[in-house]
């Protein structure tokens, strides 16, 4: 029987075939009855898991494998190995982090076999397979342990690939690997075969029609990475494969960006005054950010105007004092002149900040042009390029189309940005679909009705911000408490000593008017 071959080349056209369950991936079936350890019967075998309820079980394992993996610490030990090719180095350094016997053996092989696995044959790799499977699968000949060496070969195939490609791609510059994912596929191409009648793009796909997708076009053509599946799904491996790919790169993360890169999302308290960034510092929390509202509110200037951008700069001087790690809220650099916010983030860096956060909400109501504030980010990563940038936008709260935040923040990471923050954004659904088009890490503004940090860590959010709730808490118990003192009512909130908050104010300094009787 004749299939028909369909091409498909357009975003919205392929990301609609990515997601259609009637269409699956087409790997060459074993031959006749070979059952030997080859990479026919690998990519065979594999092929079983790409769909249905067997794919989801596959999919629970890979991520099983991955979620012992810490990314950060594969950064680290790819960084710290031994030099040699590319693609050894991943799957070596991949082979040792789970355990695998004799990891140097397990990458020379896996090498072998990726030059066959997406097509072709080779005996070479066939060879290459079967020491592969007597390594992960020693006298486990039956059906579930050659199947699960065959998902752990798979995987680590595809990792040595797809990392190599993009290291190779960023190794000429220092270009965000946001923007080389874009311009550099590590998949090219993908085919598809309907498991059953469908249509994609008006068009009617007969069972067992071959379907080709063009991502590399696709792609170029769209600000937005494709996704996979119906929700959309992150990559279980796409935080490791960035991770190698740094550490191959040599790409330093400075301390604060490595909080943006732990197993649990960084939480990231927002103060208005030296005082309440100390007090946090003090009980443990490993950064502190400012809130534009707080220190707009106790300037007497109204918040988002624009208006305070020598009261921000002030008191980043005075949190450079201390001994923790701080970035500011700059709302949207109080300036529409790109080379006037990236001049703002020189001096906030030379403060001591470790971060900055760009908003694209305007005062009236509406966003900024997205070409405006990516211009904003790539000045600003020039002029201060170990500042990380969190890039903000404001579409949920300005209740813009759901499609522009994703459009948005794909642009902002290709500018430069480091991290995104959505506030406004807190449906677990919404959360998950937007971390399966991202690279940087995604910022989600806490809310006491929505999911918890544990959820959200879950979800895929590496940093979690409390905004203005602290400083709006502080108000309300100053005023609980002078209003019950005043109505004969108990306080029974604890405060600190006066001689406590001395000390947060006066860093390395001499304590004064400690007296319990000072005011």
């Amino acid at each position: 029987m004749t299939h028909t071959t369909h091409e498909f080349n357009r975003h919205a056209d392929v990301r609609a075939a990515l997601a259609d369950p009637a269409l699956v991936p087409d790997l060459p079936a074993a031959d006749g009855g070979a059952v030997g350890a080859s990479v026919a019967w690998l990519r065979a075998t594999v092929a079983r898991f790409s769909s249905g309820e067997a794919h989801r079980r596959r999919r629970a394992l890979v991520e099983d494998e991955l979620a012992r993996l810490d990314p950060a610490a594969l950064r680290r030990a790819v960084a710290a190995g031994a030099e040699g090719e590319v693609r050894v180095r991943v799957v070596r350094t991949l082979a040792e982090a789970l355990g695998m016997p004799e990891p140097g053996v397990i990458a020379e092989a896996v090498t072998v076999v990726a030059g066959a696995y997406f097509g072709g044959s080779d005996a070479a790799a066939d060879e290459a397979v079967a020491r592969l499977v007597a390594r992960l699968a020693p006298g486990r000949a039956n059906e579930a342990g050659l199947e699960a060496a065959a998902n752990r070969i798979g995987l680590l195939v595809q990792a040595c690939t797809a990392t190599a490609a993009l290291v190779e791609a960023a190794a000429d510059g220092d270009a965000p690997l946001a923007r080389v994912l874009r311009e550099v596929q590590p998949v090219r191409t993908m085919r598809r075969i309907a498991a059953r009648t469908t249509r994609v793009a008006d068009r009617e796909i007969a069972k067992g029609d071959v379907v080709l997708l063009d991502l590399a076009t696709a792609n170029r053509a769209h600000p937005v990475p494709l996704t996979f599946g119906a929700p959309p799904r992150v990559c279980p491996g796409r935080a490791h494969a960035l991770a190698l790919a740094d550490g191959l790169l040599r790409r330093r993360l400075t301390d604060f960006a490595r909080l943006h890169h732990q197993a649990t999302p960084l939480l990231l308290p927002n103060a208005w005054d030296y005082a309440s960034a100390a007090a946090l510092a003090e009980q443990g929390f490993e950064a502190i950010g400012t809130t534009s509202l707080g220190v707009a509110a106790a300037a007497g200037l109204p918040d988002g105007a624009a208006a305070t951008a020598d009261a921000t700069l002030a008191l980043a001087r005075r949190l450079g004092r201390g001994p923790f790690l701080f970035t500011v809220d700059a709302e949207g650099g109080f300036s529409d002149d790109p080379g006037e916010v990236a001049q703002l983030a020189r001096r906030l860096h030379d403060a001591g900040a470790a971060g900055i956060n760009l908003e694209d909400g305007r005062p009236d109501g509406t966003l900024a042009p997205v070409e405006l504030h990516a211009a904003k980010i790539a000045a600003v990563k020039t002029a201060a390029p170990a500042l990380f940038v969190n890039a903000r936008t404001d579409t949920h709260w300005l209740n813009v189309q759901e499609e522009q935040t994703a459009e948005r923040l794909a642009i902002y990471e290709q500018a430069g940005a480091d991290g995104v923050f959505v506030p406004g954004l807190s449906d677990p659904d919404e959360i998950a679909a937007l971390t399966a088009t991202l690279v940087t890490p995604l910022n989600i503004l806490y809310i006491p009705t929505g999911p918890t940090l544990a959820e959200l860590g879950a979800l895929g959010v590496h940093r979690v911000s409390l905004g203005s709730l602290l400083y709006r808490r502080a108000l309300a118990a100053a005023v609980t408490t002078a209003t019950a003192i005043r109505d004969g009512l108990p306080t029974d909130l604890r405060t600190p000593s006066y001689a406590e908050v001395q000390t947060l104010g006066a860093p390395g300094g001499t304590q004064r008017g400690s007296s319990p009787n000072s005011v």
